[in-house]
């Protein structure tokens, strides 16, 4: 099986900075794009950033000049460094990863989200 586990959420103060990182782990054979998304109550989960295996970034135009993405390919891992954080940034936000497992014989290709982890921006 795969999971993946977040890491990195808390509260800050606005202006400051929080790193969330995304650790995939289990029988996986490749990882494709990875992302995170947020999401605050009554609303649709939204895209934050996403990163290809070779490093193309995409990013909302909300988050653009503050938040950077990256991926250790190595480790399986995604980050995201939010700088310059504000108050309607507070939501929880999720890691995503569209990436190949091995199943028995089989590689199957799947979606996989982490549990979430909250950010709150507040003085």
């Amino acid at each position: 099986q795969v999971q993946l586990v977040e890491s990195g959420g808390g509260l800050v103060q606005p202006g400051g900075s929080l790193r969330l990182s995304c650790a995939a782990s289990g029988s996986i054979f490749s990882i494709n794009a990875m992302g995170w998304y947020r999401q605050v109550p009554g609303k649709q989960r939204e895209l934050v950033a996403a990163i290809t295996s070779g490093g193309t970034t995409n990013y909302a135009d909300s988050v653009k000049g503050r938040f950077t993405i990256s991926r250790d390919n190595a480790k399986n891992t995604v980050y995201l460094q939010m700088n310059s954080l504000k108050p309607e940034d507070t939501a929880v936000y999720y890691c995503n990863a569209d990436l190949t497992y091995y199943s028995g014989i089989y590689r199957v290709r799947d979606d996989y989200w982490g549990q979430g982890t909250q950010v709150t921006v507040s003085s």
